[in-house]
């Protein structure tokens, strides 16, 4: 009884918005995925009753002792993620799916010099990639309707000698007439294969690359056109989204079981705007890394401004040759208030970085997530708090140490110097 309660209280948080939602058993393991328009229609009609004429039904619901489920922005994106899912984690209750070749899938042809993106019924022993199964052949032409938009590879089977009206409709590069080199097309199909494989946050970060590459060598039409694909790209909502309270949001951003988490703290340190400084530091596993460590000097802002300091700290981290040294952090950790937060949150929506962010306020360690108003107040006995206090603490202590070291030396030479100076 206690257990039904607990996931009908569940249900009732769930977003009426469309997405996948992962049935788990006792031991926490995933025995169903599914997707649904509304999640929390879908997933409420299961507990509706107890009476069902499908035994498979019966017996699912008897064994649900959890739910989970991540938000998308279409029930066409909700079909691709779905389909990966249940070939990542084989559920129990999902076999029709895993063995029913009937199923539409998506076939990339690789074997071919400019290689396709189409819906087929049947896997061929071939040297093609086949994404899928899918469960709805009407979804999955909205979908590839979607990514045609993104990834414009050709569609024609045959190669025609000139461009055809999906060229003029930015469907197509039109290669058939030579309008795109094969090693640029091959970038196409590179980051369609990420997307279909759900490398999404890898996607971004080489598109993001090849932004900054096209720029510097001033071309800057790509540059735009790559920039276009990042807006898209970040409009597909496959990341995890929780929209009931600011507590689920932290605990999902927080899941220490992970054990691979990585945190990035950051934090300012100056005397009204002289000897500024900033500091990075990384954690992972709760754990620090401190050959990651970086400290920054503040070269652009000479007022007190702690929102323009940050700000260059986050650009320097993630451009150039530091975005390609240290691979994206899990968790961006801010040490201050809301102010503090917002301004962080516009320097990455410029820089195209999908990466959430916190900030955390001393005295009463007020937590602040993206796109909450209100704060979050922990205990201090949650574990969660007390990580974020760690790396929160551990920025200001590498910061303040910098600081000092600037300062220290500025005087030590203002001394040497007053004192060649009364000889």
């Amino acid at each position: 009884m206690f257990v039904r309660d607990n996931l009908l209280n569940k249900i009732k948080s769930l977003p009426d918005a469309p997405g996948v939602y992962f049935m788990k058993g006792s031991r926490s393991e995933v025995i169903y995925i599914g997707k649904a328009i509304s999640l929390k229609k879908r997933v409420g009609s299961y507990f509706v009753s107890h009476i069902s004429d499908d035994p498979r039904r019966t017996a699912l619901v008897s064994k649900i002792r959890d739910i989970d489920f991540i938000t998308t922005s279409s029930e066409a994106e909700a079909l691709i993620l779905e389909a990966g899912l249940i070939k990542q984690y084989q559920p129990k209750y999902n076999v029709a799916i895993k063995d029913d070749k009937a199923y539409p899938l998506l076939k990339l042809t690789i074997n071919e010099k400019f290689p396709r993106l189409f819906i087929v019924r049947k896997q061929k022993d071939d040297s093609a990639l086949y994404f899928g199964p899918y469960t709805s052949v009407r979804l999955l032409r909205q979908a590839l309707g979607f990514m045609r938009k993104i990834f414009p590879l050709r569609i024609c089977r045959l190669m025609p000698k000139r461009v055809c009206l999906h060229y003029h409709l930015s469907q197509c590069v039109g290669p058939c007439a030579g309008k795109v080199s094969a090693p640029q097309y091959h970038k196409i199909v590179e980051n369609l294969r990420l997307f279909l494989s759900g490398q999404k946050k890898s996607l971004l970060q080489k598109l993001f690359l090849q932004m900054q590459e096209s720029a510097s060598s001033l071309d800057f039409e790509t540059a735009a056109k790559i920039k276009e694909q990042i807006t898209a790209l970040n409009s597909v909502s496959i990341e995890q989204k929780i929209k009931n309270t600011p507590v689920n949001a932290l605990n999902q951003l927080l899941k220490l079981e992970r054990g691979q988490l990585v945190i990035e703290g950051f934090d300012i340190s100056n005397i009204g705007g002289q000897y500024a400084v900033g500091s990075m530091v990384r954690f992972k596993n709760s754990q620090p890394e401190k050959k990651a460590y970086r400290r920054f000097k503040i070269k652009t802002v000479k007022q007190s401004n702690d929102y323009a300091m940050m700000q260059e700290v986050i650009t320097r981290r993630y451009t150039k040759t530091l975005c390609t040294t240290l691979t994206m952090p899990d968790l961006i950790l801010i040490d201050g208030g809301k102010g503090h937060l917002h301004s962080v949150s516009r320097c990455l929506n410029k820089l195209h970085i999908n990466i959430p962010a916190l900030s955390i306020a001393k005295k009463f360690e007020h937590i602040y997530v993206q796109n909450y108003a209100q704060p979050i107040c922990l205990p201090h006995t949650s574990k969660v708090l007390q990580i974020l206090m760690r790396v929160r603490d551990e920025a200001h202590r590498f910061a303040v140490s910098y600081h000092r070291i600037l300062r220290d030396k500025s005087i030590f030479i203002a001394i040497i110097c007053g004192f060649l100076f009364m000889k």
